[in-house]
């Protein structure tokens, strides 16, 4: 009987130890939108088409499961397992599959770019080396639970075809600590430390580990999957604590931004700009984060949850700008600070989604904002001007010298310098 489970052994060892899937064979399994680009250097690391976010059509596209034992053997496979069963020889079939299978996918994974990367590793990188690697790491994402764990699934599914916690428990086991480096790697951008640049990829990570999620379900089915399933679905939730934390620090750092940088004559200040820009791309995420609200937020309706964190970082802006604007000695220039930096925001919400979300009141408020320091600041300049032409200060103090002035007591050269500030003056307000 030992001779006979030997050879179901190594009969079992041989026709399960295929090589690992090469990455030109996955990426022929991709919907062609999803491919990566032509210019790769044939190691696998080919340029990916980086961010989840762009691909709408990912979920529904068609994918092509990789040939990991051809059709014609997993008849064999199916019989020798059930022999090995009926003989008492479960647990040496369990290790044997396991330990074969193993190492071909985790093999897949490495030679497709997967790297086991620590949180000190991560914690480490420059942002645009980790921006590149979070990019991969979430086509990495889609091509291992969409073609390479599927793929084990099945396999898996018609080899102990009629042994249904058995298929579970080696399925379980062989993809175990792959699924766990890929996920590692997505706890530890979650648990980094928090930046408004890293928001987008946030979201680019939710939004992959959202579409995944009923595969990943279906996939990583029974009992002895259960712990998988969690961890997918933890990570999904610490990647959108995470991106809504990143929205407060946000907040935060736009209202107490104190940097100095001048803008003498009173036009749009570059954090304005800046925040602007970053509202309008987070509009083009307006879908994942009704979603993440919706899943992860306070309860309330996901559109007033965006809209109520739109206008808080709107109004984060203004009151640094009104800050900002104390720094200008000259009250007209305070006024036309404000009137310019509103009014690029105004006009910036209304060429945007970001009207839809904000609404009429709120253009309409700030409008009138801008109107007010408009003419606070006319009133303002006019009065500097109207200053520079009164009489006051144009006497000179010989009265009627023949030398210093004329009859009138004017100082002629007092008066041509006034003359000058009005028109320069005039020059400014226009």
């Amino acid at each position: 009987m030992r001779e006979y489970s030997t050879i179901l052994l190594s009969g079992m060892e041989g026709l399960c130890d295929y090589k690992a899937v090469e990455p030109d064979r996955l990426f022929d399994g991709l919907p062609n939108s999803l491919r990566p680009s032509a210019d790769g250097d044939g190691s696998g690391k080919s340029p990916m088409p980086h961010g989840g976010h762009h691909h709408d059509d990912s979920e529904t596209a068609a994918y092509t499961l990789p040939v990991l034992i051809p059709s014609r053997v997993l008849p064999l496979l199916h019989d020798l397992a059930q022999q090995m069963v009926q003989a008492g020889h479960k647990q040496l079939l369990l290790q044997n599959y396991k330990e074969t299978r193993y190492f071909v996918l985790e093999e897949s994974l490495r030679k497709l770019g997967v790297e086991k990367l620590s949180k000190e590793d991560v914690q480490r990188m420059q942002w645009e080396v980790l921006e590149a690697k979070i990019g991969n790491w979430i086509h990495f994402m889609r091509i291992a639970v969409k073609l390479l764990f599927a793929g084990e699934r099945q396999v898996c599914d018609q080899i102990f075809q009629g042994f249904d916690s058995l298929s579970d428990q080696c399925f379980a086991e062989v993809t175990v600590s792959s699924v766990s480096m890929l996920l590692s790697f997505g706890d530890a951008i979650a648990r980094s430390k928090r930046s408004p640049e890293k928001l987008f990829v946030l979201l680019d990570m939710y939004e992959i580990m959202r579409e995944l999620h009923t595969e990943i379900e279906t996939i990583f089915k029974g009992k002895a999957c259960v712990e998988i399933r969690d961890s997918a679905m933890g990570l999904t939730k610490r990647l959108a604590q995470t991106a809504q934390e990143t929205f407060g620090d946000f907040e935060e750092a736009v209202e107490k931004d104190a940097t100095k940088t001048a803008v003498l004559d009173g036009t749009v200040h570059p954090l304005t700009s800046y925040v602007i820009n970053y509202v309008k791309f987070l509009f083009d995420y307006q879908a994942t984060l009704k979603q993440l609200f919706l899943e992860f937020g306070n309860g309330d309706d996901s559109n007033s949850q965006l809209a109520s964190v739109t206008m808080r970082i709107m109004q984060a802006l203004q009151n640094n700008l009104e800050g900002k604007s104390k720094q200008y000695r000259d009250p007209a220039l305070t006024h036309l600070f404000l009137m310019n930096n509103i009014h690029y925001m105004v006009r910036s919400v209304r060429r945007s989604e970001a009207k839809d979300l904000l609404g009429d009141d709120w253009v309409q408020r700030h409008r009138r904002i801008v109107q007010q320091h408009a003419n606070l600041y006319k009133r303002t300049a006019w009065t500097k001007i109207l200053q520079t032409s009164s009489a006051q200060g144009l006497t000179s103090s010989g009265g009627g010298s023949l030398e210093g002035g004329n009859s009138s007591g004017v100082s002629k050269g007092l008066l041509k310098e006034r003359f000058k500030m009005f028109n320069m003056q005039f020059d400014e307000l226009h």
